[in-house]
């Protein structure tokens, strides 16, 4: 029988790090490393062992040497791989105090995009080489060297031994420079001390980078470094970062606290960005614009990408959470003051209009499964963490941070983050410690309310009900309750499902501000609103800031509703069709009527809700998959939705704003899977200006010799799925598989042939089960 798994159980904290004095040196042809460290510890009670992480890591030797006393070496070690522990033990017990524990190790520098990785790139000489990385969040520093992972913070005095030619970062300024003693060929370079952090946060990476740098408005020195000889590719994100940090430093009322900000850009690296201290690490199509082919989509995102990473600088990394049962704490916060200092690095871009559908359409969606889970959900093992992060603790955190910062308003949020900032400074903290901030500054009950937002699955969904009218005022009633998007769920008992909700109403003599707010925290209310005559119409939700739905109009009103759509503000818009979708999806009304309601958009202009739209007809379109005869009708439809193609054109006007450039994109790609002959011509004629012969399987080819744009070579990737010869739908998932695509970029190329028609589908399914 196989062993029963052992529960898992957090390190003892009988011994805790102080600072770790790290020595490692990368051997970039063999893929090992050596490793050397001093640990500077606390004994807290007397023991004989020594419990640390360790995985994948051979320690040569151990020897522990007491403060004013003899160094004692160890008497065994042992692992428990399972566990991802290693255990010291020592021949008699350690005294209680400070001491010294010190090791020799080895590792590999293995390619699995975690721990201390290599990443293949092509050098400046146009030959294959790799670099030297890291990526240690959320329990990989383990990888690199033994450690307290990741709960206890220490300082870092690190030490890197690399190859003369290359450039090395870490997350501090190098203080020392010298010529290794044993080979010249090899240089040391010694880091400044870090502050005190967790070991996730730790960063080093060595290859051949170019860079461009700029000082922010604060005095911090900030770096963007680039593939050899595309260093002019970092210069949109440089602005961004020389403008987020001032930001960040002004609406925390906090410096950022180190003397530099490194983003590096990695060839092989597995998620967006991560938030290293001082040395923020990103995939290359998350931090490189290209100004002659990026999109303005490409331009947003590495806006986006690199606010939030900056934001982690304080939220996450100067505070950090306790465990990873509070790690929405630092997603879901970043997740929300990305698009604050987008907004203010780039104010054209209209970010906030896209939040609604970018985020919090998004967290409504999937939370209403009945798979869903709460936002803050307890983590056991570390191998639950990777489970989490999703878009429930990114995109239903910063929407829940959202609605709390537009209830207890900015001023009082600004000043509870700062407060809550400087008292755990350099320290972990729990979801309650930033309620308790946030209710000092505001004066109302933040825990209360939060808790049931935090802690419990799902959303409510309030049916509001005329109860009485008069000259001039309103009363209404409301009661909420649990949604749920599958409608053969509704006989499961949601008694217990109650939330705290801030609820404002606008009217029409004040539609852009709030007429009345209430706190929403019993079943059911009679609310009145005064000074609203009865012609006047009154808005639950302005702005849609709170994170719940309207119950879904009856067919009377929604037979009504869908003629006026197109005299409706792009906010009512956006609420309009958020809830036709609740219709359709949730089995209340047919699907008829959401088509009905669809039709009324025919001359909208607003990319915010065609983007809200056009996702409602791709959930269709691969709905109506099986049926051809209607999956066919459904593409005539659409192609008659969407005369603002007309409107649009093929090339950008000189007074062309960023909407209306990504609403182009949109447009044009919508019409071409539709099978507009005129788009699909006009498609052809321009990518065979670029490619020539131009066939799918040129497109392989070219692809296959090496497309030295990474922004082109993404969108590429993610079009290939696009193919419908069966012959050459294997040929793109052979692809995928080949050292040609990077492993963190294949899920997008076998993504795009299940996901854009029935063929593509079930040969993905074939080719993957």
């Amino acid at each position: 029988m196989p062993a029963e798994k052992k529960p898992f159980s957090r390190l003892p904290s009988t011994v805790v790090p102080v600072n770790y004095n790290l020595w490692l040196k990368p051997c970039l042809n063999q893929f090992v490393f050596d490793g050397k460290q001093s640990i500077n510890v606390k004994v807290n009670s007397a023991t004989s062992s020594v419990t640390l992480n360790s995985v994948d890591i051979k320690i040569a030797s151990a020897t522990f040497t007491p403060d004013g006393g003899a160094t004692v070496s160890s008497s065994d070690i042992s692992y428990q791989v399972e566990n991802e522990k290693a255990i010291i033990q020592f021949p008699n017990e350690l005294a209680t105090g400070a001491g010294v524990l010190e090791m020799k190790f080895t590792g590999e520098l293995n390619n699995k995009m975690k721990g201390f990785y290599r990443s293949k790139y092509v050098g400046g000489n146009g030959e294959e080489k790799f670099a030297a990385v890291t990526q240690f969040e959320a329990t990989d520093a383990r990888r690199c060297f033994p450690c307290w992972d990741p709960a206890l913070k220490a300082t870092f005095d690190t030490t890197l031994v690399v190859p003369k030619d290359l450039v090395a970062l870490s997350n501090m300024n190098v203080i020392d420079e010298s010529v290794y003693s044993e080979d010249a060929a090899f240089k040391v370079m010694k880091y400044a001390q870090t502050p005190v952090m967790s070991t996730y946060l730790l960063a080093f990476v060595v290859g051949e980078f170019d860079y461009v740098e700029d000082t922010s408005s604060d005095g911090v020195k900030v770096r963007v470094y680039t593939p050899v000889g595309k260093s002019v590719q970092g210069q949109f994100a440089l602005e961004v970062a020389t403008k987020a940090l001032p930001f960040y430093k002004d609406y925390f009322d906090i410096p950022y606290p180190l003397a530099k900000m490194d983003l590096i850009a990695i060839a092989d690296f597995c998620a967006g960005a991560m938030e290293n201290w001082g040395l923020v690490t990103y995939r290359e199509t998350a931090l490189l614009i290209d100004e002659t082919s990026s999109s303005a989509h490409t331009r947003q995102w590495v806006a986006l990408v690199v606010s939030h990473e900056l934001a982690h600088q304080w939220f996450g990394n100067l505070v950090t959470m306790e465990w990873w049962t509070h790690l929405w704490l630092n997603e879901g916060f970043a997740s929300f003051m990305e698009y604050l200092a987008t907004d203010h690095c780039h104010p054209k871009f209209d970010i906030w209009t896209q939040f609604v559908t970018h985020d919090l359409v998004r967290a409504m969606d999937l939370d209403a499964l009945d798979n869903s889970h709460p936002i803050e959900i307890p983590v056991g093992h570390p191998d639950e963490v990777d489970e989490i992060f999703d878009a429930i603790s990114y995109s239903k955190g910063a929407s829940v941070i959202r609605m709390l910062h537009n209830w207890i308003g900015d001023e009082s949020f600004r000043k509870g983050m700062n407060a809550y900032l400087k008292k755990h400074a350099y320290k972990n903290a729990f979801t309650e410690d930033l309620w308790e901030a946030l209710g000092e500054a505001s004066g109302k009950p933040v825990q209360q309310v939060m808790t049931t937002w935090t802690k419990q699955m799902g959303y409510p969904v309030l049916d509001v009900q005329i109860k009485e009218r008069t000259d001039n005022s309103i009363t209404l009633s409301l009661a909420q309750s649990k949604f749920r998007a599958n409608s053969m769920s509704k006989n499961i008992d949601d008694s217990a499902s109650l939330w705290s909700i801030p609820v404002s109403f606008s009217s029409s003599s004040s539609p852009q501000h709030p007429v009345k707010s209430i706190l929403f925290d019993t079943r059911s209310i009679d609310v009145t609103i005064d000074d609203v005559g009865k012609d006047d119409w009154v808005k639950v939700n302005p702005g849609t800031y709170g994170f719940y739905r309207r119950l879904p109009f009856g067919r009377t009103i929604f037979k009504s509703i869908h003629f006026n759509l197109n005299r409706l503000t792009f906010d009512q818009t956006i609420f309009k069709s958020s809830h036709f979708n609740l219709n359709a999806s949730s089995g209340v009304a047919p699907t008829t009527d959401f088509l009905k309601a669809l039709a009324a958009y025919e001359n909208e202009s607003d990319y915010t809700v065609w983007s809200d739209v056009d996702g409602k007809i791709g959930t269709l379109f691969s709905l109506l998959w099986n049926n051809d005869e209607a999956h066919e009708e459904f593409k005539k439809f659409t192609l008659k939705l969407m005369p603002t193609a007309d409107k649009m054109g093929w090339e950008p006007k000189p007074t062309e704003g960023h909407l209306e450039s990504m609403l182009r994109s949109l447009v044009i790609r919508r019409m071409g899977e539709c099978g507009c002959s005129n788009t699909v011509a006009e498609s052809v004629k321009r990518l065979s200006s670029h490619v020539s012969p131009f066939d799918g399987h040129c497109v392989l080819s070219y692809m296959r010799l090496g497309c030295s744009k990474n922004g082109e070579r993404n969108r590429i990737e993610r079009s290939l799925g696009s193919a419908k010869d069966p012959e050459l739908i294997k040929e793109v998932l052979d692809f995928a598989m080949s050292e040609r695509v990077r492993s963190n970029d294949r899920i997008f190329v076998i993504g795009s042939v299940a996901t854009r028609h029935k063929i593509g589908r079930d040969l993905a399914w074939k080719y993957t089960k």
